[in-house]
């Protein structure tokens, strides 16, 4: 943990000890924290997650949200352990793929910046955490890999969804026909990766880059995630910037930014949803 960061209070749900969130500063550090399996994600921590991510993402003073992995890994995917073990013979993994989905949806949904800072493997479910994350910045030890294959599981629509708009038709088939493995530098180029930043830098970068965003108005970077959200679902886009037209004067945050570049000063927005 940081010398700045702080822990914030523990979420008293089954599966959140393996979820701990620090304060760094402006941001909340989201930390997979089960070093001795890769950091592999049980359905209690899935089952965990939205729970886990509802206070700073209800504490005006997080700008940002950060998810890293502990040790030398991100997180290397879902535990295969407990694949087969739901109630269901016929669907056995039916309560571990809906606590799953609605994990990655508290991630994509989460209304701050978020961003994935990603040592190691990521592997599986850890790419799933990944591309439901905002950006992601990573070092040259990352390995990416999507594996259903290996084991024989349909990737879910929505996952295969986030997977293709970060790289694209042929990059999603390479990654889920085969389950090869590709390094930072090559998820840099499919655009898997959206910085790689040496080793012993990267903390560093991710810190610069939160102070950046905390720099930056809140509402602009709220209606963003909402416009986005909705020109990649194909609909609604023109109500949800309508709407963050009118909220962007009511909140003063437009004639602050005006003033703040003719004074030639740092704004002061005030915005905090």
């Amino acid at each position: 943990m940081p010398p700045t960061a702080r822990k914030l209070a523990p979420v008293p749900c089954t599966g959140a000890d393996n979820l701990t969130v620090t304060r760094d500063g402006d941001a909340a550090v989201l930390t997979i924290d089960r070093p001795a399996k890769r950091n592999a994600m049980t359905q209690a921590m899935w089952a965990a997650l939205p729970g886990v991510l509802a206070g700073p993402a209800a504490d005006p003073a997080v700008r940002a949200l950060v998810v890293t992995g502990a040790g030398p890994s991100f997180c290397a995917g879902a535990d295969i352990a407990g694949l087969l073990g739901g109630a269901d013979p016929r669907d056995p993994m039916a309560d571990l793929r809906a606590d799953n989905l609605a994990a990655q949806a508290a991630l994509r949904t989460f209304p701050k910046p978020t961003i994935a800072m990603i040592r190691g493997h990521c592997i599986g479910g850890g790419v799933e955490i990944a591309a439901a994350c905002d950006l992601r910045f990573a070092d040259p030890s990352s390995v990416f890999g999507v594996t259903p294959a290996k084991v024989g599981i349909v990737y879910p629509p929505s996952s295969t969804k986030a997977l293709l708009d970060l790289v694209g038709p042929a990059t999603t088939k390479y990654l889920l026909f085969s389950g090869e493995l590709l390094d930072g530098a090559a998820a840099l180029r499919t655009g898997l990766v959206d910085q790689l930043v040496e080793a012993d830098e990267l903390e560093a970068e991710v810190r610069r880059f939160t102070g950046v965003l905390a720099a930056r108005s809140a509402l602009t970077q709220r209606a963003t995630k909402e416009v986005v959200a909705a020109l990649t679902a194909g609909a609604g886009a023109d109500a949800v910037v309508a709407r963050w037209y009118e909220e962007t004067i009511s909140a003063g945050e437009l004639p602050e930014g005006v003033a703040a570049f003719a004074e030639r000063r740092p704004p002061r927005f005030g915005w905090t949803g």
